[in-house]
């Protein structure tokens, strides 16, 4: 049902795997958050101002961290069950 590391009485886990996804799911809100980094015309590409397509680019980018994360935690969780059993 939920993972026992976060069960009532238990402090969670803090893992490697679970350092990289919070990464993961960082990464996207420090890149859009930071508007001075990209609130620029200069470098254009084909014709778009730096501000648009750098905002395009974590489209792709944030699924793709996203996906990761997924997989990690679903592996992770996995490892766990086989584990437990044991």
């Amino acid at each position: 049902m939920s993972d026992t590391s976060a069960s009532p009485g238990r402090r969670p886990v803090v893992t490697p795997t679970r350092v990289v996804v919070a990464l993961c799911l960082i990464a996207p809100f420090v890149g859009m958050l930071w508007v001075g980094s990209y609130g620029k015309v200069e470098p254009t590409l084909i014709g778009i101002p730096f501000f648009y397509w750098y905002q395009m680019l974590w489209v792709p980018v944030s699924a793709v961290l996203t996906s990761v994360a997924y997989v990690l935690v679903r592996r992770e969780r996995r490892e766990r069950k086989g584990g437990d059993s044991a």
